[in-house]
């Protein structure tokens, strides 16, 4: 038992670093799509992007991409936000189910604003 015990503490550890460090690589990966001058878009509700958003972001909500992404060039370079990456996710795999081609999911607003 005592041998399994590090073992046991090594693997709960990983288990919990790594979702944090992969989320920081996709926020800072998304502010250096920004910088070169990508669309950012928040998937969240109205409510939400009102409560607080990122500076030059659309409110695009997940429930509506398809109204608002009609006149989007699918070449764009787009950036997708919400509240923890989720909605973000679904709205990188459904544009990318459209013909979208230079997508990227940077997870949630707050790890976005922590990677700044």
């Amino acid at each position: 038992m005592k041998k399994l015990l590090p073992i046991l503490f090594t693997c709960l550890s990983l288990g919990f670093a790594t979702p944090t460090v992969l989320a920081s690589e996709r926020a800072e990966q998304g502010w250096q799509l920004i910088e070169q001058g990508a669309m950012i878009v928040d998937v969240r509700t109205t409510q939400e992007f009102a409560d607080d958003h990122l500076d030059n972001a659309v409110n695009f909500p997940l429930s509506e991409l398809d109204k608002h992404f009609a006149n989007v060039d699918k070449d764009a370079q787009i950036v997708l936000y919400c509240r923890s990456g989720n909605r973000s996710g679904q709205a990188y795999q459904y544009l990318q189910s459209q013909g979208f081609t230079n997508l990227h999911n940077a997870g949630g607003l707050v790890e976005m604003l922590q990677a700044k």
